[in-house]
């Protein structure tokens, strides 16, 4: 009988990972070759001659130390690094670290029980020069996040959660004692509890059940709680709210300046139901204009220190989803007290400004208020006294169902802000600000919050108006105190410059469609920029090169280092203007008032970190905002399946085609493998997909016909299937 000879373990093939690997997990013992060896499983000669070797060349580049003959041990603190990983779909993912030019590449085997975006302590086993660092995670110092979004695949007395995220590379294990009434097949948020060192999947329990995937609340709240995002108010911060004093008394009213006599009023949309800031309007006997921009006094009810504030702080700004807002405030709040509701005295906090014919500014005041609104006009009313420069407001424009005449006064105050604006505006242009004035997709709703139709919201004169008064007050709020001496504390609002490397990509793509940039210097490039969005504006590649260029921008953030806001071409900017949606305009209003009464400056690193808070819960709920878009265009696109669509190849990669149909939007992806009439090759440096046999090309910006293949709410993804090239199609 033939015995099959016993194989001995072989040398691992990483042999410089191995022996790091034992010397960093047993940090203060040291080790000889005979060890590592024993450690490794291997006692044959060639073996232990290769552990010799190594050993030797990692003690020479010091990645090891020798600290006796034969002996090696590794520094407790070398090579190990503190980052955020940032994962990818494929599940490896990345660490950015601040010793290392480029992020340190982490492998799936490494990750060690880390989710996206976790702050973790990593060791790097090899800095190079050429190719990317790579790494281990050691430690998870902080989660980003405990609870996630899945579905529950339930078993005889345990289940399984599959997560949402498409990033997360692992389903979570629930035994059945915490499946907390879920079923089989329920959307749920699952909370990670452990992961046992030989488990196969963390441990969680169930927290909530959204309720069936697909139906319309459960994907709604599914997108708040991936992100962490509140639906509701606990019932002690609604009870807290509804204690407030908010009567407008005469002992307050006393502390501040009374405008209640001065012309008011505001222009917000006309489905608004918080109005946060109203515009005040006098002639001066001098000829100049009295104008004041006021804003809701959130901070005289929003005291530091209560469970309302702390509460206003966690969420930091309100959510507006395409169904609903989630509020940071209570609705005994954004909805009536801090809302400048028309024939109502309110508390404000203002900035006044005397401006001259030209639209400058001769003089300012800032301070708290007390206002009266005498109006309330949504944008449409107001664009239509600017367009005929009467009072007249006819029913079909009416926001009260019925035709109405608005007095000269107000009528005079529309249109003379309008010039003021339009002076502003074209000043800032001039000084280098860049024009997004990038198409706003939003749905008609019925009862059932169906989408059954879609319209394109733009800016008009009446819009910019408010803009640029709106940007008037933030920024000369921000330069009454950057320009102090000595400096003091204060929440800015930053941008910083593009991105070289994705203005040139930008030069590339736009220069397909005849379109030329001149990045020589700031000024050529802001001037370039504008030219581009407006030579682009109605024509079928708008919408891609307007995203495009958004994408070329810095990300505007919090800060107290002032650094100006590029896209605006200011050197001082803050948020002042909606306290009752964005917590730092309410920092902005205490720091503000602390300046006013003559305090020292505030602890910056105090207001730094909640400017970093402010600045992550803005970029969750604009995450939040956008899923809840592509939910709604999926949802929409599921009763249009057998139609034939126009779209916009909108992106090109090496999986497929992304078109956006040009009569809504909506935005779906062809995969190449579902292309069958030939076989399709990306080519990244022309954007486009090449046909091997027939040389048929797909670029980016052509104009293609598609059907809907596949509408998937649960995924909130759209597949689409080819129908070919505008043109063929329209001469078959």
């Amino acid at each position: 009988m033939n015995r099959k000879k016993k194989s001995s373990p072989k040398i691992p093939g990483n042999l410089s990972r191995s022996i790091i690997d034992i010397l960093r997990k047993n940090s203060g013992k040291t080790y000889n070759y005979k060890q590592i060896a024993s450690v490794l499983g291997v006692n044959d000669a060639s073996s232990r001659n290769q552990i010799i070797k190594k050993l030797a060349q990692l003690a020479a580049k010091k990645e090891i130390k020798e600290i006796d003959r034969g002996k090696f041990t590794i520094e407790e603190n070398k090579n190990y690094f503190t980052g955020v990983l940032d994962l990818t779909t494929k599940g490896y993912g990345y660490v950015m670290v601040e010793e290392f030019a480029d992020d340190i590449f982490i492998a799936q085997k490494d990750l060690n029980a880390a989710f996206d975006g976790d702050t973790v302590e990593i060791y790097v086993y090899n800095r190079r020069r050429r190719k990317r660092s790579e790494g281990e995670i050691t430690k998870i110092i902080k989660r980003k996040r405990v609870e996630f979004v899945g579905t529950l695949q339930q078993k005889k007395d345990f289940g399984f959660v599959v997560i949402d995220d498409k990033s997360m590379y692992t389903d979570f294990f629930v035994s059945g004692n915490k499946l907390n009434g879920a079923e089989n097949g329920d959307k749920v948020v699952v909370e990670f509890e452990e992961w046992p060192e030989k488990a196969d999947s963390p441990f969680g329990k169930i927290t909530r059940v959204l309720g069936t995937p697909g139906e319309h609340h459960t994907e709604i709240h599914s997108i708040l709680a991936q992100y962490g995002l509140p639906h509701e108010f606990p019932e002690e911060i609604e009870n807290f709210a509804n204690e407030i004093d908010t009567s407008i008394n005469e002992e307050e009213i006393n502390k501040r300046r009374d405008m209640r006599d001065v012309l008011t009023f505001t222009i917000d949309p006309k489905d608004a139901k918080d109005f946060d800031d109203a515009l005040s309007f006098q002639k001066l006997e001098n000829g100049n204009y009295e104008i004041g921009i006021h804003i809701a006094d959130v901070s005289h009810y929003l005291q530091p220190g209560t469970i309302l504030d702390d509460e206003a702080y966690d969420r930091a700004t309100s959510v507006y989803l395409v169904d609903r807002v989630v509020p940071m405030l209570p609705e005994i709040l954004s909805n009536n007290a801090c809302s400048l509701r028309p024939k109502e005295e309110k508390f404000t906090f203002s900035a006044v400004f005397e401006i001259d014919d030209n639209a400058r500014v001769v003089d300012q005041w800032f301070g708290r208020t007390v206002t009266y609104s005498d109006e309330r006009f949504a944008y449409e009313e107001a664009q239509h006294i600017i367009e005929t420069g009467t009072g007249t407001i006819p029913d079909d424009v009416s926001i009260r169902n019925h035709a109405y005449s608005v007095r000269g006064a107000l009528v005079e105050a529309v249109v003379t802000l309008n010039r003021l604006a339009k002076k502003m505006r074209s000043r800032r242009m001039r000084d280098g600000a860049i024009s997004f004035d990038k198409v706003e997709v939003k749905f008609n709703l019925n009862e059932e919050n169906e989408p059954v139709g879609v319209f394109f919201k733009t800016a008009k004169d009446a819009n910019k108006l408010i803009e640029e008064f709106m940007l008037l007050a933030n920024k000369k709020v921000a330069e009454f105190i950057g320009k102090q001496s000595p400096k003091k504390t204060f929440v800015y609002r930053c941008h910083d410059e593009p991105d070289d490397q994705k203005l040139a990509a930008l030069q590339t793509i736009v220069g397909r469609f005849g379109h030329k940039l001149n990045l020589k210097d700031r000024s050529t490039t802001t001037a370039s920029l504008n030219n581009l969005l407006e030579d682009v504006k109605g024509r079928k590649e708008q919408n891609m090169v307007d995203t495009l260029a958004i994408r070329t921008m810095s990300k505007a953030y919090y800060g107290t280092e002032n650094i100006g806001h590029y896209g605006l071409a200011f050197d001082y900017y803050t948020h002042f203007t909606s306290p009752i949606r964005r917590y730092p305009d309410v920092m902005v209003h205490r720091l503000l008032q602390h300046y006013l009464d003559g305090q020292k400056s505030a602890s910056e690193e105090e207001y730094e970190q909640k400017c970093h808070h402010s600045s992550e819960m803005e970029n969750l709920a604009t995450n939040a905002e956008r899923d809840s878009i592509k939910y709604m265009q999926v949802k929409f696109m599921q009763d249009h399946e057998n139609e034939e669509f126009l779209g916009v190849i909108s992106g090109v990669t090496e999986w497929g085609i992304f078109v956006e149909i040009v009569e809504n939007k909506c935005e779906g992806m062809i995969r190449l493998r579902d292309m069958n009439d030939d076989h399709y090759e990306f080519n990244p440096d022309e954007f486009s997909v090449v046909g091997k046999k027939t040389g048929q090309s797909y670029t980016l910006g052509d104009e293609v016909y598609v059907k809907v293949k596949n509408a998937d709410l649960i995924r909130r993804h759209l597949d689409f299937t080819l129908l070919g090239n505008r043109a063929e199609v329209e001469a078959s």
